[in-house]
């Protein structure tokens, strides 16, 4: 028998069926997110890839596979992407007192200018959907998408491995 879950709006639905309709709108989500954060990095010669590794680094320094952790992403393409910033001086490595081998990514001046460049639209673009889902429905949606990717990892599906 397949279990099935009412979903508050008088119907029942199938757990796969859930997890299917979970999985399709994080992926639009995702890809929605992505357009516009290459949008709004643009301007300040960065692109979305960019600013997310940056972000990870802007309150402590962290070492690669740090980020990816963070991120949810491989540390192979979190590497790929601290290595031109670095090239570009938007970050620095430094040495790692926890671990010699594995250095600490630290932005650079140019690299705060460039996160900081990109704050006025990103927090335009926060109010927008402030306005448009409510704060009370923001806020619960936020803690709903932090709540479904503890359960993944609970569950031993980490987008880290």
């Amino acid at each position: 028998m397949t279990e099935r879950a009412a979903t508050g709006q008088g119907e029942e639905v199938a757990h796969p069926e859930l997890l299917s309709r979970s999985a399709l709108g994080v992926f639009r989500l995702n890809g929605q997110f992505l357009a516009v954060a290459d949008e709004l990095a643009a301007p300040a010669g960065l692109t979305a890839a960019w600013w997310q590794v940056l972000g990870a680094v802007l309150p402590q320094p962290l070492p690669v596979s740090g980020v990816a952790r963070a991120m949810g992403i491989t540390r192979q393409s979190v590497q790929r992407i601290a290595d031109l910033l670095v090239e570009r001086g938007l970050a620095a490595y430094e040495p790692n007192p926890a671990h010699r081998r594995a250095k600490l990514l630290t932005p650079t001046e140019a690299g705060r200018a460039a996160i900081h460049e990109i704050t006025p639209g990103h927090a335009a673009l926060a109010t927008r959907l402030a306005e448009e889902l409510g704060a009370a429905d923001f806020a619960e949606t936020v803690r709903v998408l932090e709540r479904l990717s503890e359960a993944m990892d609970a569950i031993g599906h980490r987008s880290d491995r």
